[in-house]
């Protein structure tokens, strides 16, 4: 195998889904040389910004058919007998009523693997319920673990249960479900829930939940503030610098850099007051420099302490650049665009932006004749306004 042969070659995917957890998923597995098709309706369509839609979009083709018109099911189940996965993230049942969910894909393609991609899953008591990252963290207990303290909660920008819980869950789930298809030829329904996946991951909480009989509150835990040699310290300049010495080796180089060999024997006191002074005293050192000194005097040390980076540096960063993280691009709708690399890296296979996240339609007459219809069976649904092309 040459190395233009990534690992999912052959694999053609049915992407409905908006916004960002279900097209992250798809990208990532567009990204390892699956052939991913974006199905988008033919009004709003996907209605993600154009730079997000951009950068979650690429190296996938695009179609536009109206599911709610018995031709634009017919088209899709055409597309859906000779695709390998069909990936969706509407309501439970939603689908179904339009004669596409699982049972009736599966009836014209036993082989599928039909992924339903929701905040909450396909049953339960709030199966139904609309929400966003926000709320799925809060259901799974993961929002009261981010913050500063119990009072200062906090947002973040990278969204934990959309991303972790939802695209990397469903990608997982979308891949072990193709193994086995590969194996049986059977394929399965792939119930993937945000706040299930976010719950999943809370190994931390729940890992001091089995040692104290409760968890502690954001600020309080081992990763969260609870530690001096695990923490955040502002420096002069009001930047930050990331101390994760949880080791003894570690915590003994860091105070050596910083001259203090007395703090030697207060690593991981087990007392809150003394962690307070600890991390008081470190406060005062760190936040008596800028962020440029203490990452010269720390570029060379072996004790976990980096710099907290803005996007803007970790993009400039030479350690990504040399890993191939980051490349420019010019997009045809949105113009220059800084994007990021696939993060999965393996021998006999190396990332390439193949296509541009397509505009909405672009690929349609493509895929429908791909699909077996005829020329004219094509021009008469776009007159009518069953598909749509760009």
């Amino acid at each position: 195998m040459s190395a233009d042969e990534p690992p999912l070659r052959g694999v053609r995917i049915l992407d409905l889904t908006r916004l960002l957890p279900g097209p992250v998923c798809t990208q990532h597995l567009a990204d390892l040389g699956a052939d991913v098709i974006k199905v988008e309706d033919t009004g709003a369509g996907d209605y993600a910004p154009p730079a997000l839609r951009a950068l979650v979009n690429r190296n996938k083709r695009g179609l536009q058919l109206d599911l709610k018109q018995p031709e634009g099911a017919e088209a899709f189940l055409l597309l859906a007998r000779n695709a390998d996965v069909v990936v969706e993230g509407f309501r439970p049942g939603a689908m179904a009523r339009l004669g596409l969910g699982y049972a009736d894909v599966a009836a014209v393609n036993p082989r599928v693997v039909y992924c339903s991609l929701t905040g909450y899953g396909q049953d339960g008591p709030y199966c139904n319920r609309p929400g966003h990252d926000i709320n799925y963290g809060g259901h799974a207990g993961v929002a009261d673990q981010l913050g500063a303290d119990a009072d200062q909660l906090a947002l973040s920008n990278l969204p934990i249960a959309d991303l972790m819980g939802g695209a990397l869950t469903a990608a997982m789930g979308i891949l072990a479900a193709l193994f086995d298809a590969a194996r049986s030829g059977r394929g399965r329904h792939v119930d993937i829930a945000m706040a299930d996946g976010a719950l999943a991951h809370a190994v931390m909480p729940l890992a001091t939940l089995a040692s104290h009989g409760r968890t502690h509150r954001a600020g309080a835990d081992t990763l969260t503030g609870g530690l001096a040699c695990y923490a955040l310290y502002r420096t002069a300049d009001a930047r930050f610098l990331a101390v994760g010495a949880l080791e003894r080796k570690f915590w003994d180089a860091l105070c050596d850099v910083v001259e203090r060999a007395d703090l030697k024997h207060m690593h991981r006191s087990g007392d809150a007051a003394a962690e307070a002074r600890v991390r008081a005293e470190l406060a005062a050192i760190f936040g008596a420099r800028p962020l440029a000194h203490w990452e010269a005097r720390f570029a060379r040390a072996d004790c976990c302490v980096s710099p907290i980076h803005t996007l803007e540096e970790a993009l400039a960063d030479p350690h990504f650049r040399a890993r191939g993280m980051v490349f420019e691009s010019v997009h045809p709708s949105v113009g220059a665009i800084t994007q990021v690399a696939s993060p999965v890296k393996m021998s006999r296979h190396a990332f390439a932006l193949r296509r541009h996240a397509p505009r909405p339609g672009e690929h349609t007459a493509e895929l429908l004749r791909e699909a077996g219809c005829s020329a004219e069976t094509i021009a008469a649904w776009l007159e009518k306004g069953v598909a749509r092309a760009s």
